[in-house]
């Protein structure tokens, strides 16, 4: 039998992974995280989120058995407590990860969207989701609302705001001041220049921030709301 072992050798890509696990259990504190080989040191680790979206961020190292699962409050842990390069990631919840990942491969490049953009979407969707929702979190008419169209490579995508709410809830667009999440902050403190970009096959799409990226299922459409 395998020993289940995460190994990353350098501490700050151990605090990074703690920062994106830390968002993640915020998010959903029952989480499961999957950590799966992607070549030599590099590691890909996937979370679900209460958007109904995947996010992921790759860092370096290793992960034995190469393709696992664990629980995000124990991994978080024992990332917090670690003194060295090999973390135990605590006990298998391969049986708890639903859903299948996306491909690695076969994505086309849609198109490239400011950061601001999308974060401003968020805050004007959390003001309306406050409005209109409920305990049970934002209405679902809102989450599924695809509230930006971006074209290119003969081929259409449409953002909804599930993905937009994960990815900034994740803190993936970078900002400058203190270490918060990106939809809280001052759209003047996201460079101008920082971009998004937007990837997509027939049945998925994909957010790339410089942070982590958001992958969803592609499915029916809402009319939009803003058009690019």
């Amino acid at each position: 039998m395998y020993e289940r072992v995460l190994s990353i050798p350098d501490p700050a890509e151990r605090g990074d992974l703690a920062t994106f696990v830390g968002r993640v259990v915020r998010l959903d504190e029952s989480a499961v995280v999957r950590l799966c080989q992607r070549g030599p040191g590099r590691l890909t680790v996937w979370a679900a989120t209460g958007f109904d979206a995947l996010v992921v961020r790759t860092v370096g190292g290793t992960i034995i058995p190469d393709d696992t699962s664990a629980a995000g409050d124990q991994l978080l842990a024992a990332l917090e407590s670690a003194v060295g390069r090999d973390i135990d990631p605590g006990f298998s919840m391969d049986s708890a990860w639903r859903g299948t990942l996306p491909p690695a491969e076969g994505f086309v490049h849609v198109d490239d969207v400011p950061a601001r953009v999308l974060v401003d979407l968020a805050q004007r969707g959390a003001a309306l989701a406050q409005e209109h929702g409920s305990s049970h979190g934002p209405p679902a008419s809102l989450l599924d609302q695809e509230v930006l169209q971006v074209e290119g490579a003969n081929q259409k995508a449409g953002i909804p705001m599930r993905v937009v709410f994960a990815l900034t809830a994740m803190g993936f667009i970078p900002h400058a001041g203190s270490d918060r999440l990106t939809a809280d902050i001052e759209l003047e403190r996201i460079a101008a220049a920082e971009l998004v970009r937007v990837r997509a096959t027939p049945s998925w799409l994909r957010v790339d921030a410089r942070f982590g990226s958001v992958y969803r299922r592609r499915g029916g459409g809402i009319p939009l709301s803003v058009k690019r």
